[in-house]
């Protein structure tokens, strides 16, 4: 099997049982309870479609998309006051992003994302302690 540089953008979308995933350039779509789930659905849906060319599918080869109205409602512990506070930017703004009310431009999404990969760096350095 060849290895491909080629990246397979899936976009994700809230469902009542959990996520669903598709792509838009190929017949590659799944479902899962969980987003790992999902991810780990996507993976082997692509591996399999493209498993005839005898291309090489990698996690590296599959770029997940969630628009923000659907992420902020499945990441109800992301609080879209503190994050605009955290990146600077208005919160009535973010808001709108969040509502689906307005579309953030490239620069906006990118400055949104790394604040909440900012927020999730932090969160993953932190260790709770238990005192009684």
């Amino acid at each position: 099997m060849k290895a491909t540089k080629k990246v397979i953008k899936m976009i994700v979308e809230k469902t009542d049982t959990g996520f669903s995933a598709f792509s838009e350039n190929n017949p590659v779509f799944t479902t899962g309870r969980t987003i790992s789930e999902l991810i780990d659905n996507a993976y082997d849906a692509a591996s399999l479609f493209f498993e005839e060319e005898e291309i090489k599918v990698t996690h590296e080869n599959i770029n997940f998309e969630i628009d923000f109205k659907q992420f902020f409602q499945y990441y109800k512990v992301l609080n879209s006051k503190f994050l605009a506070d955290k990146i600077g930017m208005n919160p009535t703004l973010l808001s709108q992003y969040v509502q689906g009310h307005k579309k953030p431009s490239e620069k906006q999404t990118e400055k949104i994302l790394l604040g909440i990969h900012q927020i999730g760096q932090e969160l993953s350095e932190i260790n709770l302690i238990y005192r009684r």
